[in-house]
């Protein structure tokens, strides 16, 4: 039986690739976009600042930038107070 050879990082077995996200290597779905990535960890992409790889993304990129495995991902999520 040949076993597939997936990119350093991913699962393809199990559909996940490793991110390090906020500086954790983390498992997270894939393919997936920013924003899916958000969704899934149930936050609103329109409150969250992402930094991939040194680079601030625009809000009107979440949709067509896609995770990739051994992303470095930094979340800010922002929240109201009084």
């Amino acid at each position: 039986m040949m076993e597939s050879i997936s990119p350093a990082g991913t699962d393809a077995a199990a559909g996940t690739i490793e991110v390090r996200l906020n500086g954790r290597v983390r498992a997270v779905p894939a393919p997936l976009t920013v924003r899916q990535l958000l969704e899934h960890l149930e936050l609103r992409p329109e409150l969250v600042v992402v930094e991939r790889n040194l680079q601030i993304l625009d809000r009107a990129a979440y949709d067509r930038t896609e995770v990739l495995a051994g992303d470095a991902l930094e979340l800010v999520h922002f929240v109201g107070g009084g």
